[in-house]
């Protein structure tokens, strides 16, 4: 398939959960457990239970309906607003957040949580931990001024972008601008956690191919340094898996603050 062919994730329609059955899920054919699961997990863990990074709102700007990365940090921020380009998306949150019938099952992330955090003991006070602070779930448009307009939102501690940056942007240029806006929604000093594929060039959901914005580490570093930010920690785990679902060669995590 060309490349120019390749659908946009936030442009056409997708399978919002079978993305999470093939990339985050505990079936036995999921095979990214390492690189979607257990190195972001570890590094989320360890970020926040140093302390520094807490505060009244965290904004969530990541891919599909991804769950399982705000399990540290919603025991540091009064409220969790999660942003969403598409109405699937959202449908799905909430049949997670309000227990409906059908919801997606995320009791393995809430183990793996619990075991990394050495609490497991508090397995399901975390699940109702997350799902108490998720109460705004929010549609944005990435392209405007305002992305939740007529909602104005106030600044925030902290943002976390799992996954998304690189769905969305076209290319160098494209992933600034985006990461230029989200920028824009933090308060001076605020924090901002990216965790994102490395060389990869597009990933399936179903039958679909989705384009993705290849980029490094030295790019991503240099990309938001160029936006006000002085980088905390960086941490790169090469992917060991094989697949015809995506073609990245690595998963990168950062976490960095805006200065004042």
């Amino acid at each position: 398939m060309d490349p120019g062919t390749y659908k946009r994730y936030h442009i056409h329609g997708y399978d919002s959960r079978k993305l999470l059955e093939d990339y985050f899920s505990d079936k036995a054919q999921m095979v990214f457990g390492e690189d979607a699961l257990i190195f972001p997990i570890r590094n989320l863990t360890k970020t926040f239970a140093a302390g520094h990074i807490k505060g009244d709102i965290l904004l969530d700007l990541s891919v599909g309906s991804l769950v399982h990365h705000l399990y540290s940090a919603c025991e540091f921020f009064k409220d969790i607003i999660v942003l969403k380009v598409r109405d699937r998306c959202i449908m799905e949150l909430k049949r997670w957040t309000d227990k409906r019938t059908g919801a997606f099952h995320w009791g393995h992330v809430a183990k793996l949580h619990a075991d990394i955090e050495g609490k497991s003991h508090q397995l399901e006070d975390k699940e109702v931990k997350v799902r108490s602070s998720m109460q705004h779930v929010v549609k944005c448009d990435l392209e405007k001024e305002n992305m939740t307009e007529p909602i104005v939102l106030p600044p925030a501690d902290c943002i976390i972008s799992a996954w998304l940056l690189e769905a969305i942007s076209k290319d160098q240029d494209d992933f600034k601008r985006y990461l230029r806006k989200f920028s824009r929604l933090l308060k001076p000093g605020g924090h901002f956690i990216l965790m994102a594929c490395l060389g990869v060039t597009y990933f399936t959901v179903g039958k679909e191919k989705f384009h993705a914005f290849s980029y490094d580490e030295d790019f991503a570093r240099k990309s938001l340094e160029g936006e006000g930010f002085i980088i905390d920690d960086c941490k790169v785990s090469k992917t060991t898996v094989v697949s015809d679902l995506i073609d990245h060669n690595g998963i990168i995590f950062i976490a960095a603050h805006k200065k004042k």
